[in-house]
């Protein structure tokens, strides 16, 4: 794994940060996430009020990286078709009919799946193939979509009302599940100023498909010690009820499932790519837990009573598996 390399991906992630935080104001944290997920070929649930900059985000990167931008606004009206695309029939000069498949928004890049939890369950589902697979099925016909792929879906969190929770099937396709703050005073004062003014932002581009083919390609050389490893089990494994950890018994109804576990490793080795280091570390894995095993923790009704949520059991698990590992 060359040296040279694993410098020009790192110089490239910091300058791309850098180009997006013109157009965006604050959400640091949010933006990096958002480009380590990409990196890996996942996806990302983001949870927050509406009007924090959540399209203006995706937008913003696919300009900057010349990907193919697509938005999806979620209704309980809003039928599979609608995402993936439907079969039309049509007609030749010579009278003979067929079928013609028009594809739908989801044969984008980056995909907005704005307000998710808003359309039924049968349109969610829609996804699931595509999120997953990266590919989807009309009829007996499978179709490959765009590479890269990415999903960044939202859900409002404080208006429930007519809308449908995401299975955890579908949750357990996300790579993260991230919180979108609202703005500090100076970062509001900023945004209404760069909005209400005449200035426009003008972003620089690249090749953004051949930073990610590089990226994830280096990614997966990254090494990870046995020890390392073994801490990123346990963590895993300490979301279930059977392994006894006291709240989590008592608060928890299921843990993560194995995807959980790999995606805390592919982001880890991501994170130490980024940080120009050839092997993951305790704390790539102690950064990473709580945005990969949020979602995947599903709590009973004792924790909902109790106002118990699952940052706070992941901050539990973490503190007892750097004890067992003597950290």
């Amino acid at each position: 794994m060359s040296e040279d390399r694993i410098k020009q991906i790192r110089e490239e992630a910091s300058w791309l940060k850098d180009e997006i935080k013109k157009a965006i104001v604050g959400q640091d944290d949010l933006i990096e996430n958002v480009i380590i997920a990409m990196i890996c070929g996942g996806n990302v649930l983001l949870e927050g009020n509406p009007g924090l900059g959540k399209t203006y985000l995706v937008k913003t990167i696919s300009q900057i990286m010349n990907l193919d931008f697509s938005r999806i606004q979620f209704t309980p009206d809003l039928m599979p078709s609608d995402i993936i695309g439907t079969n039309l029939i049509r007609t030749e000069k010579s009278g003979a009919m067929n079928f013609e498949f028009h594809k739908g928004p989801i044969f984008g890049n980056l995909i907005l799946a704005d307000e998710i939890n808003r359309a039924t369950p049968k349109t969610q589902s829609a996804l699931l193939e595509a999120m997953q697979e990266k590919t989807v099925t009309v009829g007996k016909q499978t179709y490959i979509l765009n590479q890269p792929f990415f999903v960044l879906a939202t859900q409002n969190p404080i208006d429930m009302e007519g809308t449908y929770t995401l299975p955890e099937a579908q949750l357990d396709r996300f790579l993260f599940k991230l919180f979108v703050d609202y703005p500090t005073h100076d970062e509001l004062k900023d945004i209404v100023l760069r909005t209400t003014t005449n200035d426009r932002v003008n972003l620089e581009t690249f090749d953004g498909e051949r930073f990610l083919t590089e990226a994830i390609e280096l990614s997966e050389k990254i090494l990870i010690a046995d020890e390392v490893m073994n801490f990123a089990m346990a963590v895993v494994l300490g979301t279930h009820p059977s392994q006894n950890l006291a709240r989590v018994s008592e608060f928890v109804s299921f843990g993560s499932s194995p995807r959980g576990a790999q995606a805390l490793i592919k982001v880890a080795k991501v994170r130490a790519l980024l940080d120009g280091r050839y092997n993951v570390s305790f704390d790539d894995i102690v950064k990473t837990a709580p945005d990969v095993l949020r979602h995947r923790i599903i709590l009973n009704y004792e924790a909902i009573h109790e106002n118990v949520n699952a940052d706070q059991l992941v901050d539990e698990i973490l503190k007892e598996a750097k004890e067992n590992a003597r950290l």
